[in-house]
């Protein structure tokens, strides 16, 4: 029998995934943790002359076939999560039709929500007027247009909540959930993020503050986290998605259990809109606070995925704070090189690869690491996926604003 942590944890019963890695949670893991280097790197006209003119793009999902009439009234970044959400539901063994709807939660986490539908109008608006504009800007732009169509689309009828912390968003939605399972507000949450950023405009405004990777001559290289060489983040698009249960739910119908989530922190630098705290003590407090709230002790960690963006400062202050954490023990990885920075759908992205390493006892590699930065003090596993042994393991998330929040999750 697995030993237990925590006073009390959700059972994770079901995964979904779509990032550029693959179309699925098997696709995406098996990329993430099998492939040499990124394969979901794209140049796009719309970033035509900027520094950086490419990011991680999902190429090939017949959205339409999916979703049917469901995608006129979703952004791409919704029409992700609906697709996420179902595979998770589907995964985790539960049926829409006979579930007890109002027993269901949904809470997603979104940067920018529907910008990319917004952005498309507001040049409809200056180049053909006022009148060719369409009427369902204001519903598909929201950032909670994925959060409601999740709930339209499984018949969830219980609590449902949009969270906005910047990258930290998808790791905050799923620490919320486990706050209202705890609560016995929902049997179920279908928790995590999503986002599809593809606006020229963000895309501008993020270059000039210099945090985008300019590595136009190989974009595929351009996301290396902790390397010695890297020199900004590439933006990713994509959803993760769990289903959590109160775990005297899932025992009752026979689920199987994928892992379990014991705990989750959450702090605020109060320093900048965009710098990050050099001295780490936000995300340090944010990890010491989630192993509190599982009951974990730092030394029975033994795998991290990091936030790791591969911007220079970023990642000195991550890894000095999981240092500091954890001592030299955790096996670090950051999934970032393969699915990219995919934002508020990030954190539901690495809580879903941190429970499928958990059931694999395999620690994804940090591809493009070539030569790891001799300041950053923790072992990353580099380029190879690494076998391991462990029991509990963290998801730890940044975002602009000084946002901080950390999952632990532990082995079924």
């Amino acid at each position: 029998m697995a030993q237990s942590y925590g006073s009390w944890s959700a059972a994770v019963t079901g995964i979904g995934l779509v990032t550029a890695a693959g179309h699925s949670a098997k696709e995406t893991w098996r990329e993430v943790t099998t492939a040499p280097s990124p394969r979901g790197v794209r140049s796009l006209a719309s970033l035509r002359d900027l520094p950086c003119d490419f990011m991680y793009t999902v190429e090939g999902l017949d959205l339409d076939g999916r979703l049917g009439r469901a995608t006129l009234l979703l952004d791409r970044f919704a029409q992700f999560a609906v697709i996420a959400a179902r595979e998770a539901v589907a995964d985790a063994g539960l049926d829409p039709e006979t579930w007890d709807g109002a027993r269901v939660a949904v809470v997603v986490g979104t940067a920018h929500g529907g910008l990319l539908y917004y952005d498309e109008q507001q040049a409809v608006l200056s180049e053909r007027g006022a009148r060719r504009v369409a009427p369902k800007v204001a519903p598909l732009s929201m950032p909670n247009n994925a959060t409601g169509g999740i709930c339209q689309d499984l018949g969830a009828r219980g609590p449902s909540l949009t969270v906005s912390t910047a990258c930290a968003s998808g790791t905050d939605a799923i620490g919320t959930a486990l706050g209202w399972l705890r609560a016995n507000r929902c049997d179920i949450a279908v928790a995590g993020g999503a986002e599809a950023l593809r606006s020229p405009l963000m895309f501008a405004s993020t270059c000039r503050m210099r945090a985008l990777s300019t590595r136009v001559d190989n974009p595929a290289a351009a996301c290396r986290p902790f390397d010695a060489g890297r020199d900004g983040f590439v933006v990713g698009e994509g959803a993760g998605l769990l289903v959590l249960e109160r775990p005297e739910h899932a025992r009752a119908r026979g689920a199987t259990v994928r892992a379990h989530l014991a705990g989750y922190g959450s702090t605020s630098d109060a320093l900048s809109p965009v710098a990050p705290d050099e001295s780490g003590q936000g995300i340090e407090a944010a990890l010491r606070a989630a192993l509190a709230d599982a009951e974990v002790a730092a030394g029975d960690i033994g795998h991290v995925n990091a936030h790791g963006t591969s911007t220079v400062m970023n990642d000195l202050i991550e890894s000095a704070a999981l240092h500091r954490v954890f001592g030299d023990r955790p096996l670090v990885t950051s999934t970032k090189a393969m699915t990219g920075h995919a934002l508020g759908a990030t954190g539901g992205i690495e809580a879903a690869l941190t429970a499928l390493a958990l059931e694999e006892q395999l620690v994804p590699p940090t591809v493009n690491l070539d030569v790891q930065d001799p300041d950053v003090p923790v072992d990353v596993v580099a380029r190879t996926a690494r076998p391991a042994r462990f029991a509990c393991a963290a998801s730890s998330s940044l975002g602009f604003g000084g946002h901080n929040a950390v999952l632990v999750l532990t082995r079924a």
